[in-house]
């Protein structure tokens, strides 16, 4: 009876690391899917930031062009928005 016991508690034992192994390996399985889910999300986000980057820089090129044409047809228009910004921006810094 006790050598019976102890066969049950063996079996029991070793279909319980059995088990343990199989979850394991499971989890190793998740945990790998899980990895390859985030990087390809990772893709997806960098991706998208570089088509961002891509786009405000072609708006700020054109932005760019905008303002050399109009300081080339109007310099002294130019001037003037120069020299009033730099006006209001002295009064705002000097005053204490």
């Amino acid at each position: 009876m006790a050598a019976e016991k102890t066969t049950g508690k063996e079996a029991e034992l070793a279909a319980s690391k059995a088990a343990v192994g199989e979850a394991y390996e499971k989890l190793l399985e998740a945990r790998n899917h899980f990895t390859a889910a985030a990087q390809a999300a990772g893709m997806d986000v960098k991706h998208d930031a570089l088509e961002q980057l891509l786009k405000g820089r072609e708006k700020a090129e054109a932005l760019g062009d905008q303002a050399s044409s109009y300081m080339r047809e109007k310099p002294l228009a130019t001037l003037g928005v120069a020299f009033a910004a730099g006006f209001v921006l002295a009064q705002l810094f000097s005053r204490k």
